[in-house]
């Protein structure tokens, strides 16, 4: 969800060339991070066998603010939790960030960006993050996390606030 801290006024405003033509949309990606990341696997070396697919519970959220210095902090969390009929087989959190700066994009256009295209961005790099964990901790195959619709799940989060407002 959109932090509300993402300033109004940030200097994102479309620029134009000589010829007032506006200038193409820019997004830079000035750092990535991994702000927070756990992994449990509790039952080692017994969770390690795998007698039967492991079924997943899997959470997403996408987190985005501004800064005073006019750039944009955007966290993908990533909560993933396997287990099979024996119990919890393995427990992942991973909050990956980006430091973003928006340059003539429109205003009307910053959360989308913020919220879509960053997370869309950073998320192969959080993946792999858990692929490798989940290989490194004893599983085998790693654990991919299947692709994920950011447009959707940002329209589906946006619809849920909506509902929340006109219901107070």
């Amino acid at each position: 969800m959109a932090d509300d801290s993402i300033p109004a006024e940030n200097g994102t405003a479309p620029a134009t060339d000589a010829q007032g033509s506006p200038l193409p949309a820019n997004m830079q990606v000035l750092a990535q991070f991994i702000r927070d990341f756990s992994f449990e696997n509790p039952r080692a070396p017994n969770s390690l066998r795998m007698d039967q697919r492991p079924e997943i519970d899997m959470g997403v959220e996408m987190n985005a603010k501004g800064r005073p210095d006019g750039l944009f902090e955007v966290d993908l969390k990533l909560s993933v939790k396997a287990s099979n009929p024996e119990g919890p087989m393995f427990a992942i959190e991973l909050v990956y960030g980006g430091l973003f700066q928006l340059a003539n994009v429109p205003q009307a256009a910053i959360e989308p960006t913020l919220l879509v295209e960053c997370p869309r961005y950073l998320f192969p790099f959080a993946r792999r993050i858990i692929a490798d964990a989940t290989s490194d901790g004893g599983f085998f195959p790693p654990f991919f996390v299947e692709p994920i619709d950011f447009a959707a799940l940002y329209m589906q989060q946006k619809g849920q606030i909506g509902e929340t407002a006109g219901q107070a």
